[in-house]
């Protein structure tokens, strides 16, 4: 946000400090040139209106991108933007031949009813009776991925198999959708099965306008018995900046109609629901809160009626890593009993395992499947989790600082050179502040302090900054603009990947004060 003004004042300063010529002794001569030639190149990237939308918007990495040589020159960053953004896609587009999407999901069905519907009379004579029979009852298998023909072009393979009491079958699709135009695409399937005959589909997705669009898909299923035609029409439309209505008509295999309005804002998730069909018809409303934390804790419940009975459900999940949430629901139904769900997303893959507790509403079976959870995943989180990404995590900065270790000794020269260069410069700022009761940093640090006693066994990184803050004073005041301090003249970061932070103890009109800020945080003073 710096005017252009303001850019050559705070060139023409770092020039004055760093020009080759102000020095006599050789090596500080070398060093002041180094300097001096990279402020001059920031000086041209930011001084040209193009270069610096390009720079202010998507860093170096931007300017080093090839192609911008044929861009006409723009006025705006917004136009930088698209011509950076048609820059990236032309370059994904030469990745497409190498790219898959795999998705997969693993569902392993456990029937647990022994340990709450047992009756002991029933199992007297039975050898091995004390322990309650635990089995897997039900267990289904899909993956698809995903080969990008062209640009426009996308080949879907994907695969099913699914086994329950020991019957079961599987089945194979291949789709091929294309991207027809910037408001729609369609999809061609084909598919096969051992308890399905053929099957042929088309889906059309298209955007009827800016806030509504709608979705068709046609299905025929050949078998023994015939052909089974199907349709499904999905009109959805936007009410408002977070919510959505979808209208949904099926025809064919379990007829029904829905109408559903879901609402999502960053802290919570709302869906109303309504359906009328055969064999279903429910009404549903589901809640879900998402609390504004590290971990991305989410808390829901829902609560469904219809032919079928009345399912109640509430449940919470989890990020236990960088790509992993971990969940748990647990589910009371009339007449279905109770079950837990447990569920796990990794990446682009799930985990899904209902146990099936109970088929009676019996109380202790509630608390158990609500209960054991919670213990299980503290105890888990306190004793494997933490640990294990307390170690991932010091592995990560290890391969962090041992990749830039090369770069950050280059910045750490470059801070030290320039912290002796400004010795004069820093020399003259003092004796202008002293004499007007102004601004005189005694003492500032840059880095990793431990000030809570959970941490006091971790090492402080500090480097002292001093020198450079004091330079940075004019007018007896220092401003800082939001952005890693790293990058100020000499400084340089003293511990790669960790939580920095900027300690000033300074003097002003006689009075000694002290301020602490945060790394990317603003800073002024002196304090109003």
């Amino acid at each position: 946000q710096a005017s252009q003004e303001e850019l050559k004042a705070a060139y023409r300063r770092l020039c004055m400090l760093y020009h080759p010529d102000k020095h006599r002794d050789p090596e500080l001569k070398s060093q002041a040139e180094r300097l001096f030639n990279l402020v001059h190149q920031a000086y041209e990237v930011l001084s040209d209106p193009q270069t610096r939308a390009i720079y202010d918007i998507y860093g170096r990495r931007g300017l080093e991108m090839e192609g911008w040589e044929v861009v006409e020159r723009k006025r705006t960053a917004a136009e930088i933007r698209e011509e950076f953004e048609r820059l990236q896609r032309e370059r994904e587009e030469r990745r497409l031949q190498q790219r898959t999407n795999p998705k997969g999901t693993i569902s392993v069905g456990i029937d647990a009813t022994d340990l709450f519907d047992r009756y002991d009379e029933e199992y007297e004579d039975v050898p091995g009776s004390s322990f309650p029979q635990i089995e897997i009852n039900k267990m289904h298998i899909s993956q698809s991925i995903e080969a990008p023909l062209t640009s426009t072009d996308t080949a879907i393979l994907s695969g099913n198999l699914s086994t329950q009491n020991g019957n079961g079958g599987g089945s194979i699709n291949l789709a091929l959708r294309r991207v027809t135009s910037a408001k729609g695409w369609g999809e061609l399937e084909f598919g096969a099965g051992d308890l399905h005959g053929p099957l042929f589909g088309l889906k059309i997705f298209r955007n009827l306008t800016s806030r509504c669009f709608i979705t068709t898909n046609c299905a025929l299923q050949f078998s023994s018995r015939g052909v089974r035609p199907g349709l499904t029409t999905v009109l959805a439309r936007n009410l408002d900046k977070n919510t959505m209505g979808y209208l949904q008509w099926r025809w064919g295999i379990q007829s029904a109609m829905n109408t559903s309005i879901v609402r999502d804002t960053k802290s919570s998730h709302l869906t109303l629901a309504m359906q009328l069909g055969i064999p279903h018809s429910f009404m549903m409303v589901s809640y879900q809160h998402k609390f504004q934390d590290e971990d991305q804790t989410r808390v829901k419940g829902s609560l469904k009626v219809g032919f079928f009975g009345t399912i109640v459900e509430y449940g919470a999940e989890r990020k236990i890593s960088r790509h992993s949430v971990l969940g748990a629901t647990v589910s009371v139904g009339v007449p279905q009993g109770v079950s837990l769900k447990i569920k796990l997303n990794r990446a682009s893959q799930t985990y899904f395992f209902p146990v099936h507790l109970t088929d009676q509403l019996l109380p202790s079976a509630v608390f158990y499947a609500t209960v054991g959870p919670l213990v299980i995943y503290f105890a888990m989180h306190r004793l494997v989790i933490k640990p294990y990404l307390r170690a991932q995590k010091e592995r990560e900065l290890e391969k962090q600082r041992e990749s830039t270790a090369s770069d950050i000794l280059q910045k750490k020269q470059e801070a030290e050179a320039a912290v002796r260069l400004m010795q004069e410069s820093v020399r003259r700022i003092i004796e202008a502040e002293e004499a007007r009761m102004g601004l005189i940093v005694v003492n500032a640090w840059y880095g990793k302090f431990v000030n809570d006693n959970s941490r006091k066994n971790e090492k402080v990184k500090v480097i002292d900054v001093t020198v450079p803050l004091q330079c940075l004073v004019k007018d007896s005041k220092l401003i800082l603009t939001e952005a890693s301090k790293a990058g100020l003249p000499g400084f340089y970061d003293p511990c790669v990947g960790e939580e920095k932070s900027l300690k000033v103890l300074y003097q002003f009109r006689g009075v000694l004060h002290q301020v602490m800020s945060a790394d990317n945080e603003a800073l002024r003073i002196p304090k109003q």
